[in-house]
């Protein structure tokens, strides 16, 4: 991990981010897309994480807070170099910005068929709340 890098995100990153999870991302997002992409950055700066190894992006984690709540989305490693720490290391990383912000709890976003993800959850400290659902409404 010595030679792993975590920093923000910033607007020249969009390409090469949205490349990174079309190859390791599970699923894929409505914001997928330099817009949407472009908009979490303007609008909190400090909310999209990267590690980078020896210069190259190795993973990345959405670490939003809206004032209330701390929310975690688009944990993706690089598929040659997981099981190596990278995502604990963007976890803490997201977790202690959102102590830094007043945070006291943090959800994640996990698709149910994802079973490395369930497990790297799993690993890391969380657990499914089953009373809750999600539901959403596309806008525009």
């Amino acid at each position: 991990m010595a030679d792993t890098v975590i920093r923000t995100a910033v607007l020249d990153d969009i390409p090469a981010l949205l490349a990174f999870w079309a190859r390791a991302a599970e699923g894929t997002s409505i914001s997928d897309d330099p817009a949407g992409v472009a908009a979490l950055i303007t609008r909190d700066p400090q909310a999209l994480l990267l590690a980078e190894h020896d210069g190259a992006l190795a993973g990345t984690v959405i670490a939003g807070f809206d004032g209330w709540r701390c929310h975690l989305y688009r944990l993706a490693v690089d598929p040659d170099r997981r099981r190596r720490g990278i995502g604990a290391a963007l976890l803490a990383a997201a977790e202690a910005r959102f102590e830094a912000l007043g945070g006291r709890r943090a959800d994640a976003m996990v698709l149910d068929h994802n079973e490395l993800g369930r497990t790297a959850w799993r690993a890391a400290g969380y657990r499914p709340e089953e009373q809750w659902s999600r539901w959403v409404k596309p806008l525009g």
